[in-house]
């Protein structure tokens, strides 16, 4: 079979009961379903398909484990193992928004939250709404951003993803609108082969208020993600990209696997495949990795 549907759940999640749901409601749909392929017990299996479309085997099993915890992904058998990864860092390789934790140094994150959310949901002009934030911290010393850093907890999963691809030959990239100085260290802690990000402009040891221009945004993703596949010579379709908020969505649609994770209420419904339920190790059941050949961080 042609087509493969991937189901993932929070460990210990996926049922056999949700396994034959999916695999009626595919065959509901019209579609020749073959025999689960589990990935790792209790979290992730592989269901073999054939003659449906991805978005449709996609919608129909997400509708049948509707109430359940379970991540539903379709994909072609060809060319599911990719070779370039591009991630976003806040909400998804990061637990946090790193800005928002900031302005809590300055007692600003109420307010500086409430943009963040805006922007993220695509109501707000990114660029705009990034100078904006960045004007309200003016003065803030920068011993907050070592603070705020202190503080920062890696999402589930990521050392898992990023270590095992890096082991099967994929290059990993971390592109964010945040700042260098985060960015930079969490590249670091997770094995990232390079980051690319924005600027935090400073004077005599406190912020200026001001962001390093051009701002990295939306376009500069897809940008990033075009230029790094083509320095690899590979197609778009051998890349995943991973990703929360509005300024991801242009590299989410470009990219290969471009999965919205746990993603701002317009970027879920603007992406066809996402993780809503699951941690970042969706990403390697949805390539096929087995549990077994998942790698610990670097």
């Amino acid at each position: 079979m042609d087509k493969i549907l991937t189901l993932i759940a929070p460990r210990g999640a996926l049922s056999p009961d949700n396994l034959a749901k999916a695999a009626a409601a595919l065959r509901a749909a019209g579609a020749e379903a073959g025999a689960v392929q589990p990935l790792a017990e209790t979290e992730a299996a592989d269901l073999p398909f054939a003659g449906l479309p991805l978005d449709v085997a996609d919608r129909v099993a997400r509708r049948a484990l509707e109430g359940s915890p379970v991540d539903a992904i379709a994909q072609d058998v060809a060319g599911r193992r990719k070779r370039l990864l591009i991630a976003d860092m806040d909400s998804t390789m990061v637990t946090s928004e790193t800005l928002d934790e900031l302005a809590g140094e300055a007692g600003l994150k109420e307010e500086i939250s409430a943009i963040t959310r805006r922007a993220m949901n695509g109501e707000l002009d990114f660029e705009g709404a990034l100078r904006e934030r960045v004007g309200m911290l003016k003065g803030l010393a920068l011993e907050a951003l070592e603070r705020t850093w202190a503080t920062t907890t890696l999402m589930p999963g990521a050392e898992e993803l990023v270590a095992t691809m890096r082991a099967h030959g994929a290059r990993c990239a971390l592109v964010s609108g945040g700042f260098t100085f985060f960015t930079g260290r969490v590249a670091e802690r997770l094995g990232f082969h390079e980051h690319y990000s924005n600027t935090l402009l400073h004077d005599a040891g406190r912020l200026t208020g001001h962001v390093g221009e051009p701002i990295l945004g939306r376009n500069a993703k897809l940008v990033t993600l075009k230029r790094l596949a083509a320095e690899e010579g590979i197609d778009l379709a051998a890349t995943l990209a991973v990703g929360d908020g509005a300024n991801d969505l242009d590299m989410l649609g470009a990219a290969g696997l471009g999965v919205a994770f746990k993603a701002k209420p317009v970027v879920a419904a603007a992406a066809r495949a996402r993780v809503d339920h699951a941690d970042l190790r969706a990403l390697l059941f949805a390539q096929g990795y087995r549990v077994e050949a998942f790698r610990a961080a670097l």
